[in-house]
């Protein structure tokens, strides 16, 4: 994909629906403001800063968030890995003091001609032919260092790639992996993910079951998800490159670029 530490999730990434508190203001009963006619008040346009909050994370989980999301067990990635993509969506990832949502990932399944499998076992990609639930870390162009969850059985060759992430916890190491000075930890691709994770290749075949280190933890179901197809797999045969095995959380603001393949069902 070295080692945990958190504090308190976030809910300014909209993954799901967020409550707004409405304030009601006392008025004056006297003859002025009941005869006075009500004037329309033009609503303030939301000013820069305050939109640019709707995307930062609170740095700060509930005490009892790990009671709510604990880790998942090995059986949860015995499963195709279209079936295990979807449902990795909503779930965390733990490194650290730093705790990531996942927001859009891709399948890549046996007989895939997008996926690294397509190859057999070789030193780089043993991992993705080991039992679900481990990680398998690759180096994209010498530079990034993608974070794929090995699914299914041992010796199909499935995973998933973690493509991008909402920031829940550790703001300050996210910014400092990331070489960030902005506040907002833009995690919309999966290299940023893995540089936000502090990851690199000697984390593939990690267990993501096993406490300590890099784990991936429960969440919750995203109310919609958006699919189509993969990025970046031109290469691959037409059937591969058109089927629609990217999934997102619809509506979420971290997603990667392009969004305008993204459909509903």
């Amino acid at each position: 994909m070295n080692k945990k530490t958190p504090q308190n999730p976030t809910k300014a990434v909209k993954i799901r629906n967020s409550t707004k508190t409405i304030t009601k203001s006392t008025t004056s009963t006297t003859i002025d403001t009941v005869i006075a006619p009500k004037r329309k008040s033009k609503a303030k346009p939301k000013s820069h800063s305050e939109k640019k909050d709707e995307l930062l994370p609170i740095t700060s989980i509930p005490a009892n968030f790990f009671e709510k999301n604990p880790i998942l067990s090995p059986d949860f990635y015995q499963i195709d890995a279209l079936n295990l993509a979807p449902r990795l969506l909503g779930k965390h990832l733990r490194k650290d003091d730093v705790i990531l949502q996942i927001t859009e990932v891709e399948a890549y399944r046996p007989n895939d001609s997008a996926c690294h499998g397509r190859f057999g076992i070789t030193a780089r990609t043993a991992p993705v032919f080991g039992d679900g639930g481990h990680a398998y870390v690759y180096l994209c162009y010498g530079l990034h260092n993608m974070l794929n969850v090995v699914a299914d059985k041992k010796g199909n060759g499935a995973a998933v790639l973690v493509r991008s992430c909402a920031p829940v916890n550790g703001l300050e190491t996210i910014q400092r992996r990331r070489n960030l000075k902005s506040e907002k930890p833009v995690l919309t691709g999966p290299g940023k993910v893995g540089q936000a994770l502090g990851i690199s290749t000697e984390w593939s075949n990690h267990p993501l079951f096993t406490p300590g280190g890099l784990e991936l933890l429960d969440g919750p179901e995203p109310e919609k998800i958006s699919v189509g197809p993969r990025v970046g797999i031109e290469y691959a045969l037409p059937e591969h490159v058109n089927a629609l095995w990217r999934f997102a959380i619809a509506g979420s603001p971290w997603i990667s670029a392009p969004k305008n393949t993204l459909r509903l069902p």
